[in-house]
């Protein structure tokens, strides 16, 4: 637990190949996995320049833990594909979820924090931003808004892996 942004809610691991890591982890048991194949997002900033990242995103549950797999799908500047650049794979960020999405951000500039990406996905309740806190692979800190319909995608989500089969481990959704 954190003092500052409280329970971790998901680990987000930056993949070259999205398919490979969900068959990697289905394989291990955990599922089903909701995939995107291009995520529509609203806005996307890097650094505070408007980018035209697109990205794959698959999301599974361990528990109350979700799991984010990521693939960036073009040459675009993000955080992804910096961790990528820098030979990197896997673990990139910690992710917070709050209904207080505001007041947690601006909590978090006051305190010095500086924001490396951040964006939009599906209306203004889906706001989210990484905070340039990688002093050691995979510590980005990403708060996320889940006051609006993300937050009941992943309540729903979570709610399916508790008691799932093994069967129909892939979901395609949009």
């Amino acid at each position: 637990m954190s003092r500052i942004f409280g329970q971790i809610s998901q680990l987000g691991y930056v993949v070259r190949d999205v398919c490979g890591a969900m068959d990697h982890w289905i394989r291990n048991g955990v599922g089903p996995w909701f995939y995107i194949d291009r995520v529509k997002t609203d806005y996307f900033r890097h650094r505070g320049v408007d980018s035209a990242m697109q990205m794959s995103v698959a999301i599974a549950n361990s528990g109350d833990l979700q799991i984010e797999l990521i693939q960036q799908r073009n040459d675009a500047p993000s955080m992804y594909k910096e961790f990528l650049d820098a030979g990197r794979e896997g673990l990139q960020h910690v992710a917070y979820w709050t209904k207080e999405y505001q007041a947690l951000y601006d909590r978090a500039l006051a305190l010095g924090y500086v924001v490396g990406q951040e964006g939009c996905i599906g209306g203004e309740l889906g706001r989210f931003a990484y905070l340039d806190t990688e002093h050691h692979p995979g510590t980005v800190i990403e708060l996320s808004d889940v006051s609006g319909p993300k937050g009941a995608l992943f309540e729903y989500v979570r709610k399916l892996a508790v008691d799932w089969d093994g069967s129909d481990p892939v979901r395609e959704l949009g």
